[in-house]
C-alpha cells in the first residue's frame, strides 16, 4: 500500500513539473465565488473570482527532481524492508 501511495505522489509531481515547464501562468478560479454561468458566458468578466499564478523559474525543476527521487524510493521500498517483491 505504501509503495503505490509513494509511486502515485511521485508521478503526480513529475506531471506537475512537466506541465509547469509548458505554461507561463495559470488562472485559478475561486470555487465559492464563481458560478457555471461565469465560465460559459464570454461577456461576463470573472476578474473578482480569479487569481493568476506564475511559477518561478526553478519550480518545474524542483518538482521533477523531487518526483524522481520519490519514484525511486517507491521502487526500492520492498527491498528496504527485506522482502523480495510483491
Amino acid at each position: 500500500m505504501w509503495r503505490s501511495l509513494f509511486l502515485a505522489v511521485g508521478i503526480m509531481m513529475v506531471i506537475l513539473g512537466v506541465e509547469t515547464m509548458l505554461i507561463d501562468s495559470a488562472t485559478v478560479y475561486a470555487a465559492a465565488d464563481s458560478s457555471a454561468v461565469e465560465f460559459m458566458d464570454p461577456g461576463v468578466t470573472p476578474a473578482q473570482t480569479t487569481k493568476v499564478w506564475t511559477p518561478t523559474e526553478r519550480f518545474p525543476w524542483v518538482m521533477l527532481a523531487v518526483g524522481a527521487v520519490v519514484i525511486l524510493y517507491a521502487i526500492t521500498l520492498p527491498k528496504r524492508w527485506g522482502r523480495g517483491g510483491e
